[in-house]
């Protein structure tokens, strides 16, 4: 659905509620209701919303990482990947 037929005032979706939705869940889309020409509401299907809440997932998780690094709470990968090697190598030395 294009952004400007994706604003509608709260008559349009209190009139057509049940077609709404549908269009919303067949487009995987987003609608902006708008109350005396103002912006009031999103109603959105439920596949964008998950998909929209796993992105700032991912977001939240790549801020804790840089915020780590910042704080220096990593291990450089180089360590890792020797502690891997040094753990794997005992593990068949058994």
């Amino acid at each position: 659905m294009e952004l400007s037929q994706a604003i509608k005032p709260i008559s349009f979706f209190k009139a057509n509620a049940e077609d709404v939705i549908k269009e919303l869940n067949d487009r995987h889309g987003t609608m902006i209701i708008t109350q005396y020409g103002e912006a009031k509401a999103v109603i959105q299907d439920i596949v964008e919303y998950e998909r929209i809440q796993e992105a700032i997932a991912m977001l939240k998780m790549v801020a804790q990482g840089q915020q780590d690094y910042k704080d220096g709470k990593t291990i450089p990968a180089d360590r890792v990947l020797a502690e891997l090697d040094d753990m794997i190598n005992r593990d068949f030395e058994k």
